[in-house]
C-alpha cells in the first residue's frame, strides 16, 4: 500500500535552527531514503522550497486565477514529503516516526488512492 508522508514545520522556527543541525537533518533524511530503498519501500522524497514561493491556481467559471503564497495561513507549512510503500498504516507510522522533521514539526500520513490508467514511470 502506498502512503504519502507529508512533513509540516514552522519555516521561521526551522531557519532559527543552526545550519549544522539543518544539514544533519537533511543527511538523516537522505539516509532514511537509502534505508527505505534497500527495503523496497522508497518511491520518492523531496524537501520543498518555502511556502512564500508557492503559487495557487483556482479555476472558476472556466478561468484560471493565480495567486502567490500558501493556500491558507497556518503556523506550520508543508516542508517536504516521502512517498513510500508500506504493508499497512502501522508500518507507515513506524517509518514516519523516523523522519527527522517529526522532531520539529509533524508528519501527516495519507494513503494514496491507486488509479488505473495513469502513466507508469
Amino acid at each position: 500500500m502506498k502512503f504519502m508522508l507529508i512533513v509540516h514545520h514552522d519555516e521561521v522556527a526551522f531557519q532559527k535552527i543552526t545550519k549544522e543541525n539543518r544539514e544533519q537533518m537533511l543527511a538523516e533524511s537522505i539516509q532514511l531514503t537509502h534505508q527505505l530503498h534497500a527495503a523496497g519501500q522508497y518511491l520518492s522524497a523531496s524537501p520543498l522550497h518555502p511556502a512564500t514561493t508557492a503559487v495557487i491556481v483556482r479555476v472558476r467559471e472556466g478561468k484560471p486565477f493565480v495567486t502567490d503564497g500558501p493556500f491558507i495561513e497556518t503556523r506550520e507549512q508543508i516542508a517536504g514529503y516521502f512517498l513510500i510503500d508500506a504493508r499497512d498504516l502501522n508500518e507507515a507510522i513506524s517509518i514516519a516516526s523516523r523522519v527527522p522533521g517529526a522532531r520539529i514539526g509533524t508528519v501527516e500520513i495519507r494513503p494514496l488512492i491507486e488509479i488505473s490508467g495513469l502513466p507508469k514511470e
